[in-house]
């Protein structure tokens, strides 16, 4: 009897830590912002686009169905993620369907497959002993698939931009380096979470080095930053070891040195880098309009469908963060990078009192990931950081992206000690 009041009292503290948000309020005023930015849509050019104005109306019914079903039905309690998420998604939407009619479609078709993608993912990580059954399972077969995707692409020669990392399937296009991202953080993090010996560091240094790998292979240097990346900080949470990190990090120095040496057409690509406005009508031609009708813009913007950046090529994808500055204005930007911002704290914070040491290793690997795609974008379009060609997460136009991000923030939900009541008892 002690015991359980013990446990009870225990319990109680640990709600009271965390301090739950209005997710109702929130999302009235998310609802807002996205009404102001929807009415420019459905009015472009003079006229009302019905189909434009109807899917508006289907992600905002969505948001607001898919937050109190979770709240009457299922009893979730905490939205943060899902309210992030579908701010960040709703200005991706907006700004996709004012450069091309009927983008919105796909778009939110990919969202609702992406909310699929989080909730049964949640679900399937609650048990940790099923994710340490398949660990090595899933390991295996994402190798597989990863090495077969880059063989059929580069069989079929679907070369894009000098990249071979989209499959081509009829009208239906995807990346797979986007679902190896899942499968990067999960092995990683299931792997790790019981160093008891070395053959686990070492299984998964094999398993991080040879999807690294394949990405070399497919010549998209920007996603194999990323996964080293997210590689260093699960290593790093597990093993603290911060020496250990720096050879890692020395050897991936020289390593890149080495290929840029022997390989002069990857340097090749990266050639106009702090050199833009040097290649202004050539390589340099993106970035430096992104530069001049980004500060066009102003604090207010201009407003979505007044800008002139989206008419350059990928001013829905690689460049959506100058469309964003652009049309709707520096304070929303930085709204954007705030949130992001937020992301990482909560991560971070749910972490340290997650309920096991998998889902303290996967919320830090997940935050991290999107975090430093996040920054090789914004930094990478204005020129800070070399050009790598990475979406901003949830907003830049993508299926395969939007599903990913969705299901990374799984990994974050997870760590939340909110997020599965069951397991205050573990706590």
């Amino acid at each position: 009897m002690k015991k359980n009041t013990k446990a009870s009292l225990r319990r109680d503290r640990i709600r009271k830590k965390y301090k739950y948000v209005d997710s109702s309020f929130i999302l009235f005023l998310i609802t807002i912002f996205q009404i102001i930015s929807f009415i420019p849509v459905a009015f472009a050019d003079g006229r009302f686009h019905t189909e434009s104005a109807t899917m508006a109306f289907i992600y905002v019914v969505f948001e607001w169905v898919y937050i109190i079903f979770m709240q009457t039905v299922v009893k979730k309690v905490n939205f943060e993620l899902e309210l992030i998420a579908f701010f960040l998604s709703g200005i991706g939407l907006s700004i996709a369907e004012s450069v091309e009619a009927g983008a919105m479609k796909m778009q939110l078709i990919t969202i609702v497959l992406g909310v699929i993608a989080y909730d049964v993912l949640l679900w399937f990580i609650k048990d940790v002993k099923r994710v340490m059954f398949l660990r090595t399972p899933l390991a295996v077969f994402t190798l597989i698939f990863f090495v077969g995707s880059f063989a059929f692409i580069y069989l079929t020669g679907n070369e894009i931009n000098g990249a071979y990392n989209w499959i081509s399937l009829g009208p239906i296009s995807f990346q797979p380096s986007e679902l190896v991202k899942i499968a990067f953080v999960f092995v990683g993090a299931a792997t790790l979470d019981k160093m008891l010996t070395s053959k686990n560091i070492y299984m998964y240094i094999a398993f991080a080095m040879g999807c690294i790998g394949v990405l070399f292979l497919m010549k998209d240097f920007g996603t194999a930053l990323i996964f080293f990346f997210t590689f260093i900080v699960i290593a790093f949470m597990r093993s603290g070891d911060i020496r250990s990190i720096a050879f890692i990090c020395v050897a991936a120095v020289i390593g890149a040195f080495l290929i840029l040496y022997f390989r002069p057409h990857v340097a090749a690509r990266f050639a106009t880098y702090r050199h833009i406005w040097e290649y202004a009508y050539e390589e340099g031609y993106q970035q430096t309009r992104l530069l001049i009708y980004a500060v066009s813009g102003g604090l207010q913007g201009l407003g979505i469908g007044n800008g002139r950046l989206r008419n350059v090529y990928a001013s829905t994808t690689d460049l959506v963060f100058g469309m964003l500055c652009e049309e709707l204005g520096l304070i929303v930007a930085f709204a954007v990078v705030i949130t992001f911002a937020i992301l990482v704290i909560y991560a971070v914070k749910c972490a340290k009192s997650a309920p096991s040491t998998f889902y303290s290793i996967s919320a830090a690997a997940a935050a991290s990931l999107i975090l430093f795609q996040t920054c090789l974008n914004i930094f990478g379009v204005t020129d800070i950081l070399p050009l790598t060609g990475v979406t901003l997460p949830f907003i830049s136009e993508g299926g395969s992206s939007m599903v990913c991000c969705w299901a990374l923030f799984a990994f974050i939900k997870a760590a939340d000690i909110r997020a599965y009541p069951n397991l205050y008892k573990t706590t």
